[in-house]
């Protein structure tokens, strides 16, 4: 796979994470040093991956086995070396959100480094 590949198949794995409430894909489709902030309508979150993992995990009964509307779009991926900045818009939790992702290849494997994330709808 191609360096576009390898990213895409990264923010796959992250979603399939997010749907499935499986805080192992969330673990690997991140760098262990990633953060995660943004805006929820209850205000500002930050959380170490940890705290994203365990936030993921916790929605139970996850939103693939309540039949939660999956959507997931790459709006763009600008790679520049070993980063790369991605923009998607994805469906959950019952919410459309905008997140901007940093990646960082390390050891030949795309991870992401950071997450923004904004709510759209």
């Amino acid at each position: 796979m191609n360096n576009k590949e390898q990213i895409e198949a990264c923010v796959q794995l992250y979603y399939e994470g997010c749907c499935e409430s499986d805080a192992e894909k969330i673990r690997l489709s991140f760098d262990n040093n990633a953060m995660i902030s943004g805006y929820l309508p209850d205000g500002l979150h930050e959380m170490t991956l940890e705290d994203f993992a365990g936030f993921v995990a916790a929605q139970q009964p996850s939103p693939k086995d309540k039949g939660d509307q999956e959507f997931l779009e790459i709006i763009s991926c600008e790679i520049v070396g070993d980063t790369a900045i991605v923009q998607i818009r994805e469906a959950y939790l019952g919410m459309i959100f905008i997140d901007s992702f940093s990646f960082l290849k390390k050891e030949d494997t795309w991870r992401i480094y950071t997450k923004l994330f904004h709510v759209e709808s």
